[in-house]
């Protein structure tokens, strides 16, 4: 096989470092501080696979299980997890109930998908505050490391 066979089977990638990770999670968390809460805040890559995660002190223990469905919904579907809902605001009832029951799977406000470049490299979720603060601490997150959809 020749290597213009192999560019049609394969493609380069881009992917998140865990600098850039660390750097998500203390964008959020400094968010969160100037909003005074205690939150939680998950990095997933785009198949998923938690990257960096942090609890802060005084967080919700359910905190962490719905910053990393936050962030898991945001990467593997491309959105942010309050869009989704709206986009599956039209479909029939069966394709959002069965959505929801899928393992990792939410459409509560505070998961982001990461971009770099126009490429999808992963998600970043954070719980534990107000929804919206939740959204806040996720936005101010990709956009002070450059990696919201443009």
């Amino acid at each position: 096989m020749s290597d213009t066979d192999n560019k049609a089977l394969v493609q380069p990638t881009l992917a998140l470092t865990h600098a850039a990770a660390l750097s998500l999670l203390q964008s959020a968390v400094s968010k969160a501080e100037a909003l005074g809460i205690n939150a939680t805040i998950a990095v997933v890559d785009t198949s998923g696979v938690l990257l960096a995660f942090v609890k802060m002190t005084g967080s919700f223990l359910v905190s962490a299980e719905m910053a990393r469905k936050k962030a898991w919904t945001a990467a593997g579907m491309g959105v942010d997890t309050v869009e989704l809902e709206a986009q599956l605001g039209t479909a029939p009832a069966r394709v959002l109930d069965g959505l929801t029951q899928a393992d990792g799977f939410t459409v509560v406000g505070g998961g982001i998908p990461l971009y770099a470049d126009g490429v999808l490299v992963g998600g970043i979720g954070v719980s534990g505050g107000s929804e919206a603060q939740d959204i806040e601490c996720a936005l101010a997150a990709a956009k002070g490391n450059n990696l919201l959809k443009a």
